[in-house]
């Protein structure tokens, strides 16, 4: 004999014995299941969910007889029409009343299907689980046809979202693409093969990122709020972001189509080498890359300001550094062009306004940081 006290668990997810027999959760002993599965079985026949109370009954039957255990008891916890988050609380509910009422070291669950096996995770988290039963109910030739059979589970699975979506959804969506595909190719037959090509890519597609997030679990609609909250709190930095990276794109695609314009302006010839042509486009695209990353800076600076951010002190200090970026840039590339002398006095002049623009970037967030010590720290994705 295994001396622990044992628990066999009939689970009934989207209570049935609820809704169809009036039976309320939970049931405990051999003689209130098997009234609970009689009354399910006269309101319903079909049901296979007083199938499992039988079984659950049949092994308590067993156990009871052979000595197994030192103690075995049997039950029945419902959950809620409402399959999710309100079934699984009420599961969890109706399981603490019976271990309140039977004291289980272990538990041996019955079910018909992986539905109610998704509850696992929190009975075990009160008690272990010794061993688990699936219950199958046998179709006789005799009495049902296949036509019923397939009628009646396809009923089923009608009445189930979750899984209709799987089962007829996705079938639905390829023949509905097929279907557009070959009216697309009716209409437009000398671009039959682009347009087969473009509906099977975007079918494809669809129904990989369905799977995808499903098997990565991945909320959807829980993604796309959170990043319209976010979008929400943060919409002045997002529109200096569009900003910034229009300024800067536009700026390099201009230096693009005038770099000759610029390698004559700055050496006196065009670009011999791709390493001259690169230094003289990365000379071209710092004024405009300095001002962008400014306009994004800007933005923060604004959105610190009316959100009482605490960091608004090193954004300042970081706009108040784009003069001396963009000098640094341009010297930079001129140095590795060969075409900077210390002696020019533009260029003694860049040096210097470096020089006192990172002097006053220093004492400007020096000052501000102790004007704003009393400011709340404000965390990305967050409204004070």
């Amino acid at each position: 004999m295994v001396d622990i006290k044992t628990l066999i668990l009939a689970i009934d997810r989207d209570d049935d014995f609820g809704k169809k027999a009036g039976v309320e959760g939970p049931v405990i002993g051999r003689e209130a299941c098997i009234d609970a599965a009689l009354k399910l079985s006269l309101a319903d026949p079909e049901d296979s969910d007083a199938n499992v109370v039988y079984a659950a009954v049949k092994l308590y039957d067993e156990l009871k007889e052979s000595g197994e255990f030192e103690d075995v008891e049997v039950a029945l916890i419902t959950g809620d029409p409402k399959v999710g988050i309100k079934s699984d609380m009420e599961l969890a509910r109706q399981l603490e009343e019976v271990l309140e009422r039977f004291p289980a070291d272990g538990i041996i669950t019955v079910t018909d299907g992986a539905e109610d096996e998704q509850i696992f995770p929190i009975i075990t988290s009160r008690v272990p689980i010794i061993s688990s039963h699936r219950v199958v109910v046998k179709q006789s030739e005799g009495i049902e046809t296949t036509y019923y059979v397939l009628y009646r589970y396809l009923k089923e699975i009608m009445s189930d979202p979750g899984v209709a979506k799987i089962v007829l959804g996705i079938p639905g969506m390829v023949i509905l693409f097929y279907g557009l595909a070959r009216l697309l190719s009716v209409v437009y037959p000398d671009k039959a093969k682009i347009v087969s090509a473009i509906v099977t890519g975007t079918m494809l597609l669809l129904i990989g990122m369905y799977f995808f997030t499903k098997g990565f679990h991945i909320n959807v609609r829980k993604s796309l709020s959170s990043i319209r909250q976010s979008l929400a709190q943060q919409m002045i930095v997002v529109i200096s972001l569009i900003a910034g990276l229009s300024i800067i794109v536009g700026g390099a695609i201009n230096a693009y189509f005038r770099l000759e314009e610029y390698a004559l302006d700055l050496i006196g010839s065009y670009p011999g080498t791709p390493l001259l042509q690169g230094l003289i486009y990365v000379n071209a695209i710092s004024a405009p890359l300095v001002i962008g990353i400014g306009v994004v800076i800007g933005g923060k600076i604004i959105q610190s300001y009316l959100k009482r951010d605490y960091h608004i002190w090193y954004y300042t200090s970081a706009l108040i550094l784009m003069p001396a970026l963009w000098v640094t840039l341009d010297l930079t590339t001129r140095y590795a062009m060969a075409i900077l002398t210390i002696s020019n006095i533009d260029i003694f002049a860049k040096l210097i306004l470096a020089i006192v623009d990172v002097a006053l970037a220093v004492i400007v967030g020096a000052y501000l940081r102790g004007k704003v010590r009393g400011w709340g720290k404000v965390e990305v994705g967050t409204s004070s």
